[in-house]
């Protein structure tokens, strides 16, 4: 769409062409909406895409998210995307050393091998049958909250009715998650893994009184209905691929390399100010969408800043020529890495993690959990390299807040990357470092991103993957009907800040597209 042929108006413009922009172009579109997507980069897709970021190689990488548990069947259904998901056999593996020995947790494969597992690294049945209570409760609870992720929000008592089960609104809702974890489990290693789901992207510990902890970690258990987290085949970018074919067919233009400068409203009609390469154009439309943080919505509009975000994580993506051994003989590594593979997560060391950070400090043993995408879906690698048994790994490090990288990003990173690999070194058999492929340059095929890089380059506002801080999914003061509403009536929200944004979900996209579809009805 060339810049200066004058003012062009639409029904809705979507400023953003990550996936809730797609997700919401392509409903509005498909209700005979005329839909223009301004997506400052080359590609849309945001941060829910595939790259290949080692030169020379055939490996499609999910570069930023990589599994997939909040987006809807309803949505893949309505929009009738050519997109699949495939189950994970592992859900995860934890090493330790006991008595001086490795060993390690290992979660999935069928009840059997996981009741042995944690027999063997606990020594009795206690832990098991506490985790299979919990988690019962956990998915009771996600068979009742998940399907109102895209109705409209639910007041607080009426999702607590929904829920109906006392014990489950007080650990989720009510105590911080850390109260729930400790009155159920005794061992150091099981409690940092049932605390991790708090945790991803969220810098919080398990006792924090704002409950942050507690809003993550429902997010982290409800996908789907059932809390499994699933590979996406091939790749993240598989999925808005999708999207954007969708919202095409269904007559969106989608606008690549055109930045969204300004937004004017009166609340009736609009105007979006963007540039590119060539000079700079107006859209009018009588709705806006923003798919992107709180911070750029302001920007946008002129209005006062949000309170300042802050991402709190590392994220490493990894080719190697074949899996590392591990010093824990009775596991496979194909299995060890096939689901999430813990490192340095007990519950003890998460919270020295945190107050180290806390401190302005680097965490002495940085907190990590690695999956490997290949093993679930080896079709992001190219025949050669699948024949020659190389896998890909994916990193994301915890307790990572983007202060500690004020002073010097590089230097921070790569210290932060050393220390982290340290750790998962420590249980394994032979160093990673021995197990990278290299690129066409000769150079190790590792890529680190901090939150300050997140924020750079993706415009997640101090690198936090959510946007701001999770909300509960219910509805709040000033929340509105759908959770996308801001104080400008025909300017809605639908990125990860919106309320039940966050993850890869779709739903923020969904929401707002509802909200314009009932208004203009």
């Amino acid at each position: 769409m060339p810049a200066n042929e004058g003012t062009r108006t639409y029904d809705a413009v979507v400023v953003g062409g990550g996936h809730n922009g797609l997700v919401a172009a392509a409903y509005l579109a498909r209700a005979g909406r005329s839909v223009l997507v301004l997506e400052r980069l080359g590609h849309t897709g945001g941060a829910a895409v595939s790259t290949r970021p080692f030169a020379g190689v055939d490996a499609r990488l999910s570069r930023y998210s990589y599994l997939v548990s909040l987006l809807p069947r309803k949505i893949v259904r309505d929009l009738g995307l050519d997109f699949r998901v495939r189950g994970r056999t592992i859900s995860s593996y934890t090493p330790a050393e006991r008595g001086g020995r490795p060993t390690g947790l290992l979660v999935g494969g069928g009840e059997r091998r996981t009741r042995e597992a944690f027999a063997r690294l606990t020594g009795g049945a206690r832990e098991y049958e506490a985790w299979q209570r919990f988690y019962a409760m956990t998915g009771r609870v996600a068979q009742r909250v998940f399907p109102t992720l895209t109705e409209p929000l639910p007041a607080r008592e009426e999702l607590r009715r929904r829920i109906d089960d006392e014990e489950a609104w007080r650990a989720l809702f009510e105590e911080p998650v850390g109260v729930a974890i400790e009155e159920r489990f005794a061992d150091d290693l099981v409690r940092g893994v049932v605390l991790t789901d708090a945790l991803i992207g969220t810098f919080a510990d398990a006792h924090d009184a704002s409950l942050a902890q507690n809003r993550c970690f429902l997010y982290h258990v409800i996908g789907g209905g059932t809390g499994a987290w699933d590979v996406p085949v091939g790749g993240m970018g598989a999925l808005t691929d999708a999207l954007a074919g969708a919202a095409r067919s269904a007559g969106a233009v989608l606008a690549t390399g055109h930045e969204a400068v300004r937004i004017t409203t009166d609340g009736r009609t609009a105007e979006v100010g963007y540039r590119t390469a060539d000079g700079e154009g107006v859209a009018a439309a009588r709705h806006v969408l923003v798919n992107a943080s709180p911070r750029e919505l302001a920007a946008l509009t002129g209005d006062e800043a949000p309170e300042p975000a802050e991402g709190a994580q590392l994220k490493v993506n990894m080719l190697l020529k074949r899996l590392p051994r591990l010093r824990d003989v009775a596991v496979d590594p194909r299995e060890a890495f096939a689901g999430t593979f813990h490192i340095a997560e007990g519950y003890r060391q998460l919270a020295t993690a945190h107050a180290q950070a806390a401190a302005g400090e680097l965490p002495a043993a940085p907190p990590s959990e690695i999956y490997c995408h290949s093993l679930t879906d080896p079709t992001i690698l190219g025949p050669g390299l699948a024949e020659r048994g190389y896998q890909t790994l994916t990193l994301f490090g915890l307790h990572t807040p983007a202060r500690l990288f004020a002073r010097d990003n590089d230097a921070v990173r790569e210290e932060l990357l050393k220390s982290t690999l340290a750790q998962l070194d420590a249980h394994l058999a032979e160093p990673l470092a021995d197990c990278l492929a290299t690129d066409a340059d000769g150079r190790p095929c590792i890529e680190a991103k901090s939150p300050l890089d997140l924020d750079r380059d993706l415009r997640l506002p101090g690198g936090n993957i959510f946007h701001r801080a999770l909300s509960w999914p219910y509805a709040q003061e000033g929340t509105g009907r759908w959770g996308v509403e801001t104080r400008h009536t025909n300017v809605l929200l639908c990125g990860a800040g919106a309320v039940r944004g966050g993850g890869v979900s779709g739903v923020p996209g969904h929401n707002a597209a509802m909200a314009v579809l009932e208004e203009t009805a």
